[in-house]
């Protein structure tokens, strides 16, 4: 059975010393059957890296998936406003959920 692997890039020749293998169309890391996956276990992937990005209700009990990514359109879900200062403007209070960088 085959056995894939999350190799990082910086450790691919070490891998790929050992014995595992490249699959070019799935962009991924293998050991087959015949190799000792037991060299290869601080690249085995865990449950935990193959899980769904965990999901957060959000307004009006609809579900928002956690992915730190920007939702535009339908997908826009406004967050609360902490104070009545402008959104460009950064008072005390909402200093820590400012999206600006002090520079």
């Amino acid at each position: 059975m085959r056995m894939n692997l999350k190799v990082p890039f910086a450790e691919k020749d070490e891998a790929k010393k050992l014995g595992a293998r490249w699959d070019a169309t799935r962009k991924i890391w293998y050991v087959a059957d015949a190799v000792d996956p037991t060299p290869f276990a601080k690249w085995s992937p865990t449950a935990h890296d193959a899980a769904a990005p965990a999901a957060t209700p959000g307004p009006g009990g609809k579900t928002q998936q956690a992915t730190g990514k920007v939702r535009v359109g339908s997908a826009y879900v406004e967050r609360a406003r902490i104070c009545d200062c402008l959104p460009w403007e950064v008072c005390e209070k909402c200093a820590a959920t400012s999206l600006k960088n002090d520079l």
